[in-house]
């Protein structure tokens, strides 16, 4: 039985969570912005957006949660699915991004989502998504080793063989086509999952939505006070950049949400505060700057 409101009790309690976990470190509170879009032809719906800028250790950080419906679906989300042609949807997740303050702690991005489709006289389409990905500036392999060995843990009730599957399509998913390299180092991405029926696979995102601050938290609190310099929050600036490239070219949620007329400030929050661009940049061979680029963001087996 499709339940979509234990989904949104569930996504509303994990958006409570890790802002909380957050804040607590932080030592600053997140602003709640709550809003809700005016009954359209194209979008209806309500969302929560957390958001903490300025911070001792998140120099950007924001927590969503959105619900909402429409009629017809947005062109990115239909072109490949004949079979969601005339159908209503409801659509409703939590996305998040943090982008520390200090080089040393990496971007990380979380996301879990339901999708439901719906026409009379015809059986629901319906898929759970999400994952988290991990983008360092500076790498540590025990950092990267415990990201991936936690996303690993968390699908290995549901089995075996979700990890690298998942673990692939996110080396996939996250890598920067036009810049041939990867936007980090990667973690579990999965989307338009519905094999275990929705119990079980509601079951399957609860568990990756848990695992988050297990595989995130321990690394911020081991580097959050690590010492930095001009030249490495230059750096970490510059591969900003790449995040944005990213998300505005090819990440599925931002396009889905501009297209289907989403609230642009929150689906925008991912941006980081500060970024440079450079021509033609290449780090110095043998630097800790080079180290990213050949000891980390190539695809490996970090479990």
């Amino acid at each position: 039985m499709i339940d979509s409101q234990a989904v949104r009790a569930y996504l509303l309690g994990l958006q409570d969570r890790i802002t909380d976990a957050v804040a607590a470190l932080d030592g600053q509170p997140f602003l709640t912005d709550a809003w809700e879009k005016p009954p359209t032809e194209r979008l209806r719906g309500s969302g929560r957006t957390r958001i903490l800028e300025g911070g001792a250790v998140m120099e950007r950080a924001g927590v969503g949660f959105s619900h909402v419906s429409g009629d017809t679906l947005p062109p990115s989300a239909s072109a490949n699915r004949p079979e969601l042609a005339g159908r209503s949807f409801e659509a409703m997740g939590v996305s998040l991004v943090f982008h520390p303050r200090n080089p040393y702690v990496p971007t990380v991005h979380m996301n879990v989502r339901c999708f439901i489709a719906t026409k009379p006289g015809a059986d629901p389409v319906w898929w759970f998504g999400g994952g988290m990905d991990l983008t360092p500036y500076y790498g540590n392999a025990d950092d990267c080793a415990h990201f991936h060995r936690t996303c690993k843990a968390s699908l290995a009730p549901f089995g075996d063989e979700l990890y690298p599957r998942f673990k692939q399509w996110c080396d996939e998913y996250f890598f920067l086509k036009h810049r041939g390299e990867a936007r980090g180092i990667g973690g579990i991405f999965f989307d338009d999952f519905s094999t275990q029926g929705f119990e079980r696979s509601f079951e399957m995102m609860r568990s990756v939505g848990d695992a988050f601050l297990d595989a995130y938290q321990p690394i911020l609190e081991r580097r959050k006070d690590t010492p930095y310099g001009e030249r490495e929050r230059d750096f970490q600036a510059y591969r900003r950049g790449r995040y944005v490239e990213f998300n505005l070219v090819f990440d599925r949620g931002t396009l889905f949400g501009l297209q289907s007329g989403g609230r642009a400030e929150s689906i925008l929050m991912s941006m980081p505060p500060q970024v440079t661009w450079r021509y033609d940049w290449q780090p110095e061979p043998g630097s800790a700057e080079n180290a990213l680029y050949t000891d980390f963001l190539p695809a490996r087996d970090w479990a």
